[in-house]
């Protein structure tokens, strides 16, 4: 099974690149399928540049699932960290897919969930934010 997968994929696999819980965290993003078992994690810490432009610092996930979705979360990660918080919304199931040089079909969904979990923990550090100016 794991031949089907680029080495990208594999490498994110075996040794997955930002894997663990940030102490409080700025946001959290939490999904899981329950088609295939998969359940993902993301953590969030947001720092804010030179120009007070708000920026991930740090992101971290704990994932529980297959080769796909621990490379798939793994990579998302990657490309999130040091980015605004606003291109970082932006990112796709398809940028993370094409960093990974590709998945099987059936597995395209780990990238859909690794991106909504981000997005979660984007929305979930926001929501935090407007509670804090109420």
């Amino acid at each position: 099974m794991l031949q089907q997968y680029s080495k990208t994929v594999l490498e994110h696999f075996k040794n997955p690149k930002n894997m663990g819980e940030i102490d409080n965290a700025d946001g959290v993003g939490e999904i899981g399928n329950p088609q295939c078992g998969d359940v993902m994690k993301v953590y969030i810490k947001v720092g804010k540049n030179q120009e007070d432009k708000e920026y991930l610092e740090d992101v971290k996930f704990q994932t529980f699932g297959c080769a796909a979705a621990i490379a798939s979360s793994s990579m998302t990660t990657q490309i999130a960290r040091g980015k605004s918080l606003e291109k970082a919304e932006k990112l796709t199931m398809n940028d993370v897919v094409e960093e990974l040089g590709e998945l099987p079909k059936i597995k395209l969904h780990c990238s859909s969930m690794a991106i909504q979990g981000l997005r979660k923990a984007i929305k979930n550090y926001k929501e935090k934010g407007s509670e804090k100016s109420e």
